[in-house]
Parts: structure tokens; sequence; C-alpha cells
């Protein structure tokens, strides 16, 4: 009799069902798998024969089969283990069958001596699920519980091996572990780099206040050991506070890719990425045979860091492109298609020249004009168009080096939070909540200018000759800088400062 077990996969970012055919038939013992399983999902076979044997349960000498429905849907990984072995138990009556087994999930991977260990994926599993209106029971390893708790309205069960659950399932009450409420979880400490350790650089700390409040892209050019790196690595502790949707959204990416730790609940601080220059296209956007996730998108709500950005090869910056504008990346394979989030602030950082001091006070430049153009030539136009905020990082005077300790990081978030509190109020009828990703409607409803500020506008475009996309772009940086001076209408003094942070010159 066909016995069947509910599961699930993940494809992109979301989850879907999957059941467990088992049907056990006369003929010589094997163990066949069908419905698309991938190898680590086949070699289940050998790992659930030896999990159900050494767990004290019999392996059925018939001609098994397995189907993972449904069978046009490629299955991935291990998760499908305990579900199998539940299914061949169940087949040959070495489990009981519960009258709710529909309204069980069981994921889990299976050791060869019957321990269960943890998946990837399964608080993704998990929200997925509950969001499509699942009310059922999650059975589940122990290492997944803590992660799985903390989905708001989850109802589930965690186990240390498989004949835990077999004796489990035989009980008239499931053992429950209860979602963590915020008051209950535990607290979790973030401790990130304080701008209160970078003396001097007052301009730079205030474009990227200007930056942290309205998502605007950031570029820093400056000779080496002039700070640029060591403000980037700041640029997360001035960032708003994530909301429970950010949270629960960074979580399920990080969930996916096994970078999340489960037993610490949501992910809490914004996340910063740093790919280094050698890396490629497909790991930066996202791809390769599984079409999972790349940097963009694991810097999703937080800061991507491109340090020495022309050192990147050209093409793999010009993906970033659509990702940029977008907020999202779409990534097709002959197996996968998906589309990832990836709304993050870019901060990238170079070296004006190939020897890095180009117009610097102390050391000459060795670099010829050919070289520093061909160097210069790997960020396109069109790229820069997309950072609104793009300045020089001067090297410090000694002097500034025993300053006092300057403001923290903590006094510039609070700033930071009442421009972002403005702007989620302006944009409460919109799909988007920062100025730095307005449309061009909402740019022109919203960034009314006095007239003196219209007059240096259309000087500066006429004189720079600007493109349309630097022209919002300076108007949205403007509104910002309005915004934090809780000002209604763009004045002259906030088109001059959004202006000069549009002044950076990359040429010799």
């Amino acid at each position: 009799m066909v016995k069947i077990v509910q599961s699930a996969t993940i494809l992109g970012l979301h989850a879907y069902s999957v059941e467990i055919e088992v049907c056990p038939a006369r003929g010589l013992p094997g163990f066949t798998m069908v419905g698309l399983p991938d190898t680590a999902a086949q070699e289940a076979r050998d790992r659930v024969r030896s999990a159900i044997i050494s767990s004290g349960f019999k392996f059925p000498r018939e001609k098994i089969t397995v189907n993972l429905a449904p069978a046009n849907i490629k299955k991935e990984g291990p998760r499908f283990d305990l579900a199998i072995a539940v299914g061949i138990l169940l087949a040959s009556d070495q489990c009981t069958e519960r009258k709710d087994l529909r309204s069980l999930l069981f994921l889990g991977e299976l050791a060869l001596d019957g321990r269960l260990r943890p998946i990837q994926g399964a608080f993704s599993i998990a929200l997925s699920c509950v969001e499509r209106g699942f009310s059922g029971r999650f059975m589940i390893p122990q290492g997944n519980g803590a992660e799985i708790g903390t989905v708001p309205g989850v109802l589930a069960s965690d186990f240390t091996n498989l004949r835990e659950v077999v004796e489990t399932m035989g009980e008239d009450a499931l053992p429950e572990r209860v979602c963590l409420t915020e008051n209950e979880a535990p607290p979790v400490q973030i401790h990130l780099p304080d701008m209160s350790d970078v003396r001097g650089h007052e301009i730079v700390k205030r474009a990227m206040e200007v930056a942290a409040s309205g998502f605007h892209n950031l570029l820093m050019a400056g000779p080496p050991g002039s700070g640029k790196s060591m403000l980037a690595q700041r640029f997360p502790s001035i960032l708003p506070e994530m909301s429970e949707p950010e949270k629960l959204e960074v979580t399920r990416i990080y969930s996916i890719m096994g970078l999340h730790e489960g037993e610490k609940g949501l992910v809490q601080s914004r996340p910063f990425r740093s790919p280094h220059h050698t890396c490629s296209d497909v790991s930066l956007v996202g791809g390769g045979r599984k079409a999972t996730p790349g940097e963009v998108s694991l810097a999703h709500q937080g800061v991507l860091f491109l340090d020495e950005v022309l050192e990147f090869r050209r093409s793999v910056l010009e993906v970033l492109r659509q990702p940029l504008s977008d907020g999202k990346i779409h990534v097709s394979r002959a197996e996968n298609h998906a589309v990832y989030p990836a709304r993050f602030l870019l901060v990238a950082a170079l070296n004006p020249c190939p020897c890095g001091f180009l117009g610097d006070s102390r050391k000459p430049c060795t670099c010829s004009e050919l070289i520093i153009e061909r160097y210069l030539s790997k960020l396109s136009g069109p790229m820069l168009d997309r950072i609104d905020i793009q300045l020089q990082v001067p090297r410090l005077e000694v002097r500034e080096w025993n300053r006092p300790r300057p403001e923290p990081s903590k006094s510039i978030q609070l700033r930071v939070e009442a421009a972002r509190s403005i702007q989620r109020k302006r944009f409460e009828q919109y799909p988007f909540s920062s100025n730095g990703i307005m449309d061009q409607r909402a740019t022109e409803k919203f960034c009314p200018l006095s007239q003196k500020a219209r007059r240096e506008l259309e000087l500066v475009i006429e004189k720079e000759a600007l493109s349309n996309r630097a022209y919002s772009s300076i108007l949205k940086t403007s509104r910002t800088i309005a915004d934090l001076a809780e000002a209604e209408v763009i004045e002259y003094d906030h088109i001059c400062e959004a202006v000069f942070y549009r002044s950076l010159k990359l040429n010799p």
C-alpha cells in the first residue's frame, strides 16, 4: 500500500511542498527513487537504509519505489531523508500512522547511525509554508529548532534521531517548540566598528550620513592609507535598525546559503559584504548550475563594499547596473529561474591611478596619462551615473591624528533614522521608502526647488553637460539633505551640497 509523507523543497527564495510516495511491492529487493532527485537526494537510499537498521528497525526486503512528487521539479539536497525513512517505516508497519499525518511536514538529513542532522534553508521553508497558510507541524532536527522557532506563527517539534521521531508518532501529543517572541528570544549583542574611531574626514562623514539617510550609493577616491576602507567598514553602524520584515527577508537569504546561525534567531545587523576583486560575475550577482544568490543578494538591506573597485573586471562591474536600478536580480539557467532581492547600498573605493598617488600632496604620481586613462575606463559612465555621491578622500594631516575622539555612530544614526522616518511617511503610498530609489514621477512631485536653487542647478547641468540620470541623482540627494535639515523646500544650500558630492573628476 502506498504511504504518503509530506516534505518540501526550495526553488529560489521560496519553498514548495513535496509529497514523498513510498510503494513497497513484490519482487527482488531493491530501492528506486524517481521524481528528479539530484545526486545528494539520490544518495538518500544508502543513508536511509543504514539509519533504519542502526535505529533498531528492519529494512523491508521488498522492491521499494519512492517518488518525489511533483515529478517535474528538481529535488536537491538531503532534506528528504527523514520523510523517506518515515514513509518506509509506515509502509512496513513499523511506525504508527497518525490521523494528522498529512498535516506533518518532515525535514532532516539522516546520519548512518540514525542521528538527525540540520539542513540548509529550514527557515526559508518554514516561512514560505506559513505565508501560504500552512497550519500543520514541522518535524525537524534539533539543530534547526531555534532557527524555525523564530518564524512567526510556526508549530514545530524537533528531534535528535530517527527512533525518537518514530516513538513520538505513537503518542497522542507531539512535543512542541513554540515560536520565540521578541521578549523571549535571547538578547544578541552586536558590536560594530564605530565612527568615533575615525579622526578627521568630517566632510566624508557628512557625505556618509547623507548616503545612509537617503539610501544613496557612495564612491570614495583617494590615495592608499587615506582611510577609505576604515570609513566603509563603519558605514553599517550609522544605518537605521532593520525592521522585522527586513530581518525576515535577510534571514531567509542567509538560511538558503547555509550562512545563518540558527541558534541566534533572526539576523539582527545589516549585512556588510566585501567580495574580493577576483570574484566572477556569477559569484557577485548569483547563478551557477543551481541559480543560487550572489553577493548582491547577500548584501540585501545592507552594504556591498567594493574595495579597489577598479581592480574588478569591467564585465563584473557592468552586471551591477541592473540590480542597482531594480533592487532585484533575475537569475536564469537551463534548469532553474529565480528572482532574488538585491536592494543594497553600494560603497566603492578606488585609488585615482594605478600607483595611487595622483593628486596626492606628499608623493608624486608615476603613472602616464595613457595608463591612468586605461585604468579609469573600467568604471563606465552609466555605472557612475548610478552612484549619487562621489567624493575625494584626502590623506589626513599629522595634526589631525591626535584630535579628540569625534562623534560616535549612535549620534549620527539618530539623525539618519529621523530623516528615514520623514521619507517613510512621505512614501506611504509608494513601493519604495527612501529618496535614493524614487522613480521619476515621485522625484518631480517631492523635490520642489526654490527659485535660487533651480537657477543654480540649471547652471551646473549646462556647464558640466550632465545626463538626465545625473540631474535626477542631484535632486534626490538634495531632497535627503533637506530632510536632514527638516526643510520642506529644497534651498540653494541643499543644492550646492548635493552638487559638491558630484564634483569628483576621474581623469588625469
